[in-house]
């Protein structure tokens, strides 16, 4: 972000950059939410499965469900974090105060993501047994 110029006023260039950050965050708010929901329900295609190949259906496939409702859940935070965030930095930009950018929100989303990722791969290795 650019310093506020001598009227203590932001730069329109500043306005954009925080409404593009603010849109990228809701679109990765909304990808979580979608992929939450097929996760969740890739236990119902798992059990259709079994039972179209005659089959017994061995076991409920409810981690699915758990971790596509915690994708969905992370969904929800996220979308929710960056609407206080930019309404925050839109706030300081309107004083004149240069808005620290922040990547924690990037780290934890990451972070999330990796143990949802590896919590399903060993789901998907224990269910190929």
């Amino acid at each position: 972000m650019s310093p506020p110029d001598a009227n203590g006023k932001a730069d329109l260039r500043d306005y954009l950059a925080v409404e593009r950050t603010s849109l990228a965050w809701i679109r990765t708010g909304l990808a979580l939410m979608g992929f939450g929901f097929v996760v969740a329900r890739f236990g119902l295609f798992l059990e259709a499965l079994q039972i179209s190949q005659a089959r017994i259906v061995t076991g409920s496939h409810r981690f699915s469900l758990g971790a596509g409702t915690a994708l969905i859940g992370a969904g929800v935070a996220v979308n929710l974090y960056s609407a206080w965030r930019h309404s925050r930095l839109v706030e300081e930009l309107n004083r004149g105060e240069v808005a620290r950018p922040s990547s924690r929100q990037a780290v934890m989303v990451a972070l999330f993501l990796v143990l949802v990722g590896l919590a399903m791969a060993v789901y998907l290795v224990l269910i190929r047994s």
